[in-house]
């Protein structure tokens, strides 16, 4: 698939400009205001149609600490 729709284009690039500033999804939605479910149904729809979409940005969920004594 080479050319867009403008509305894939519009997702997409909410798509990469997420995953570049290293935004998880659900951060990168509330800060532009989009609905996170709309986003995620468009980044799985865009890739069932063979466009290339960028890599989702997972913060790490635990930290390792070391205690000290």
């Amino acid at each position: 698939m080479t050319d867009l729709t403008s509305t894939q284009a519009f997702w997409l690039g909410h798509l990469f400009h997420a995953s570049s500033r290293q935004l998880a999804l659900s951060e990168y939605a509330v800060e532009q205001r989009l609905d996170l479910a709309a986003l995620m149904t468009w980044e799985k729809r865009l890739a069932v149609q063979g466009v290339v979409v960028p890599p989702r940005h997972r913060p790490a969920r635990f930290v390792a600490v070391e205690v000290v004594r």
